[in-house]
């Protein structure tokens, strides 16, 4: 039932695990650069990144979508192109099309194994590892500005405008890339089955 009230947008990832046969990596790279490519052009796509990696001597693919909201996601799973491409991806796969939608916060720390996540303090040390540069560099960036324009420097504007900056930072650029960088060590079964 509409109520007549918009709900706010939610950013949704969502994430596909392929675990490809051997011998077929070169095929299914053709595939992937087609799907995405596919992908990029749908309503609401806001990004992809690939993760690769193995599980039990095969080639594992994470393959992770960022959409603006959860309707437009479920456009691109529904799609007929999507499932004509999931159809020819088939015979290169070992255990099928796997996916799972997450909120943009879980997508950070989503294993590319499909095992669980990271321990909490090493989420922690990357989010800080992210966070304190920008909270650092950000404002000094924005200084000219509120020189420039004194209204944008009262307290609640500029801090509106930072933590803005900050967020949009985090969420769309450095987060992903950091998360990229330290999957090995964010990953790290070892590490995690000692977590208490």
């Amino acid at each position: 039932m509409n109520t007549g009230a918009a709900e706010p947008a939610e950013t949704v990832t969502l994430v596909v695990r392929h675990r490809v046969r051997r011998g077929q990596e070169q095929a299914y790279e053709e595939w992937l650069r087609r799907i995405v490519a596919i992908a990029s052009q749908c309503a609401g796509h806001l990004g992809a990144d690939v993760i690769r990696s193995t599980r039990d001597g095969l080639p594992l693919f994470t393959c992770v979508l960022r959409f603006s909201c959860p309707e437009r996601l479920r456009t691109w799973l529904d799609s007929a192109q999507r499932r004509q491409l999931i159809e020819e991806a088939e015979p290169l796969l070992a255990d099928g099309d796997q996916t799972e939608i997450s909120t943009l916060n879980e997508f950070w720390f989503v294993p590319a194994d499909g095992e669980q996540r990271p321990p909490r303090w090493k989420q922690a040390c990357v989010t800080f590892l992210v966070i304190l540069p920008l909270s650092l560099l950000v404002p000094q960036l924005w200084q000219p500005l509120f020189a420039w324009q004194p209204i944008l420097g009262t307290f609640l504007l500029s801090n509106a405008l930072i933590t803005l900056s900050i967020v949009l930072l985090v969420v769309y650029l450095f987060m992903p890339l950091a998360t990229r960088l330290f999957a090995g060590w964010l990953n790290n079964a070892r590490s995690n089955e000692h977590e208490h």
